[in-house]
């Protein structure tokens, strides 16, 4: 038997705990990270710390590797899933602390795409940071990115796309936005495999992402910068 094999959660101090469950987390252990966030809570942690010291700490660390190319899709998509199963735990507990939420995002593949990998992943590493994420699926119209931001008043809006001939759909979703009086009401992110910066901006996106990890930089840059601007007013 393996002396990783060996590790009793329960026994671990805390420092330790947070210590294994950030790799655990890495390995993407569904089990362990569920064990460790009972433990944690079982201890007097606060949701709101178990999640920020213990889960979005570790994904930090997932999210940086992802990045530098240390760390590819399948690897991440086990962490996040990991991640996900920690915050099935946490989320009904935090809503009951009323703990503050980084921001909200609603997010989901543009009409005539049905491409979803890279925006699942967007999303389960923007809730392993903290955002309260509405995933609308595949294939949306723009009657239902204005449906949801009408019924979610989200902070940021993500569409994705992996096809050259879907990419325009993103203009006509902003372009409605502008016509609306809308458009400032939102901090809007593209992504997708066929997309780049130039084409971000050409169709007036706030940002362009190459991937998840800069995602989630970027909105949290963008949040931070909103906070801001909501002080100095």
């Amino acid at each position: 038997m393996s002396e990783e094999e060996d590790i009793i959660l329960s026994e671990l101090p805390d420092d330790e705990l947070v210590l294994q469950m950030h790799d655990d987390l890495y390995d993407g252990l569904k089990e362990e990270i569920e064990e460790g966030v009972h433990i944690l809570l079982g201890r007097g942690w606060q949701p709101y710390e178990v999640l920020t010291t213990a889960l979005v700490a570790g994904m930090t660390i997932v999210g940086k590797d992802f990045r530098d190319g240390i760390l590819f899709v399948p690897e991440v998509l086990l962490a996040a899933n990991a991640m996900k199963a920690g915050m099935f735990i946490l989320k009904p507990l935090l809503a009951e602390t009323g703990a503050p939420q980084v921001g909200k995002m609603v997010i989901g593949t543009v009409k005539g795409d049905i491409h979803d990998i890279g925006k699942n992943l967007v999303g389960m590493m923007m809730e392993g940071a903290g955002f309260e994420v509405i995933d609308m699926g595949i294939n949306n119209p723009v009657e239902g990115y204005l449906e949801a931001l009408e019924t979610e008043k989200p902070d940021i809006l993500g569409m994705s796309a992996l096809l050259t001939t879907t990419m325009p759909y993103m203009k006509v979703v902003i372009d409605t936005l502008v016509e609306k009086g809308m458009r400032d009401d939102y901090i809007v992110l593209v992504g997708g495999a066929p997309l780049n910066e130039e084409f971000g901006k050409a169709i007036g996106a706030d940002a362009y992402c190459r991937d998840a990890a800069v995602a989630v930089e970027t909105a949290k840059e963008f949040m931070a910068r909103k906070h801001n601007q909501g002080a100095t007013t």
